[in-house]
């Protein structure tokens, strides 16, 4: 090989080089970008599921009264009682407590 090959080489070799640490630069930039796009994404899931959440709170007492009210009690045990409709209720409330308290201290 003659000296003008070898300094051709040389130099095909440096820039070579040159673009592996660049490609490597890009890669580092993208996956920087990538993060922050998932960030992002997720910052907007979670706010769109806050809203959801939110209505679903402020609808459950509504559909709670609805319920009660739409509660057809001929035929049920209690139905003859005087304060059948409270127990009931009142059921419903310690099963909700109840079932609530859990959720919450298994979420803890």
């Amino acid at each position: 090989m003659s000296e003008d090959d070898v300094n051709e080489l040389r130099q095909s070799t440096e820039e070579f080089s040159v673009s592996l640490s660049d490609i490597d630069t890009l890669q580092e930039r993208i996956k920087l970008l990538q993060e922050e796009i998932s960030a992002l994404v997720q910052e907007q899931n979670n706010r769109s599921l806050f809203v959801l959440s939110l209505f679903t709170v402020l609808a459950l007492p509504v559909n709670m009264i609805a319920g009660f009210f739409g509660m057809d009690v001929g035929g049920i045990p209690l139905a003859q009682n005087e304060a059948g409709f409270a127990i009931v209720v009142a059921a419903i409330l310690s099963v909700t407590a109840v079932v609530g308290s859990w959720l919450f201290r298994n979420r803890r």
